[in-house]
Order: structure tokens, then C-alpha cells, then sequence
């Protein structure tokens, strides 16, 4: 299967609040996930949309894996990821009911598309 990834608009941050805190106004952008389990509320969304004094990591950028996944299909994730693995980049990933999504640090972006690309994967450069 030939995987294409298509770069997300802007920088992105990955927040932490408590399991019980109300989702807050300020989770918004082009891709946000909220993801509540008995240990905290993850939110993912705009960098900037995060106040200073929120607990998150930030400065990520992002790509859409193009096309809706079958949940039958095997090995997307690890396809995607091995690179790297191999390349020693850390990654952020999201899966949702259509697609996955991927995330790096801005200052790992062009290495992970250098990685992507010599494993076969098309990769659309960064806005």
C-alpha cells in the first residue's frame, strides 16, 4: 500500500490537565483530539492556543496519513514510525476512526521527511 502523509497547517502542542478538569475553550485549530482517561485530560491542539501556564509540550508540526484506513489494514503505524526509529526522532502519534496522524518536533521536521521519503513514504513539505 502506497502511503502518502499531508503536512497539518501550523505548530501544534500536546497538553496536560487533570482527569477531571472541563474541557477548556481555548482547545482549537486544524486538528484537535481531547482524550480524557482516570489518570488526565491530553489535549492536542493549535501551540498557540495553549496559555503560557498550562503543563504541554510544544513546537510540534504534523501529517495526515491521506485516504480513510480500513481497520483491517496491518503495519501502517509501524511503517511510518521504523523510519524514525531508525533516524532517532521522537513522535507524537494520534489514530483516529478515519486516518493517523504523526507528529515531530519543528526542529526534527526535515529529518523525518528525509526518513520518510528514503522508506518509499510521499510526504508533502511543511507551510
Amino acid at each position: 500500500m502506497k502511503l502518502t502523509l499531508r503536512a497539518l497547517p501550523g505548530r501544534y502542542a500536546v497538553a496536560r490537565l487533570p482527569f477531571d478538569a472541563a474541557v477548556p475553550d481555548w482547545a482549537r485549530g486544524a486538528v484537535v483530539s481531547i482524550t480524557r482517561s482516570d489518570r488526565e485530560l491530553s489535549i492536542v491542539c493549535a501551540d498557540e492556543a495553549v496559555p503560557a501556564d498550562v503543563t504541554a509540550e510544544r513546537d510540534f508540526v504534523g501529517w495526515r496519513v491521506e485516504g480513510t484506513l480500513d481497520f483491517a489494514l496491518t503495519g501502517i503505524l509501524a511503517r511510518l514510525t521504523q523510519p524514525l526509529a531508525d533516524a532517532q526522532i521522537s513522535l507524537f502519534a494520534l489514530s483516529t476512526f478515519e486516518t493517523d496522524y504523526l507528529w515531530v518536533r519543528a526542529k526534527n521536521a526535515a529529518a523525518a521527511i528525509a526518513a520518510w521519503r528514503s522508506a518509499a513514504v510521499f510526504v508533502d513539505e511543511l507551510q
